[in-house]
């Protein structure tokens, strides 16, 4: 998987009606032998920032959920790989961050969409898909710079 196509699996996803964090979590999935509906489940109460709760963005949450598969260790006494996705889960949350302003869902819903435009569901349009390539293109990014795809 490329880069770019790695960013188009998530926009497509997305736009088929998964959630932020399933979006990721279904492209980068398969990459660490997740299959497609534990992907789907595990992932699906994070969407609207946690459950609608407007909380961590979906496509961060997603993200960490990916770290977790790549970096995390089996042995609880690991400390090295342990620290290192704390590590890259600081990092990416630090870079969406410094892009636009937060992590937060409704955060960024209030900044670039109104009110009405996410009672009509056109925030999706408007910024979410732009956090989703943002994020997946930075994930991707890491995990190769790592050599964990």
């Amino acid at each position: 998987m490329t880069r770019q196509e790695a960013i188009d699996k998530v926009l497509s996803l997305f736009n088929e009606g998964y959630a932020c964090s399933q979006a990721i979590l279904l492209a980068f999935g398969p990459e660490f032998n997740v299959d497609e509906k534990s992907a789907k489940l595990l992932s699906a109460t994070f969407g609207g920032g946690m459950g609608r709760l407007r909380e961590k963005c979906g496509a961060v949450t997603g993200s960490f959920m990916v770290f977790g598969l790549a970096y995390a260790p089996e042995n609880p006494k690991d400390m090295d790989n342990k620290l290192l996705s704390y590590r890259r889960v600081r990092e990416l949350n630090n870079a969406i961050d410094e892009v636009y302003g937060t992590t937060a869902c409704g955060e960024l819903l209030k900044k670039f969409a109104t009110r009405e435009a996410v009672e009509q569901r056109q925030h999706h349009q408007m910024i979410c898909t732009k956090v989703l390539a943002e994020t997946a293109g930075r994930l991707f990014d890491m995990l190769k710079e790592d050599g964990k795809i």
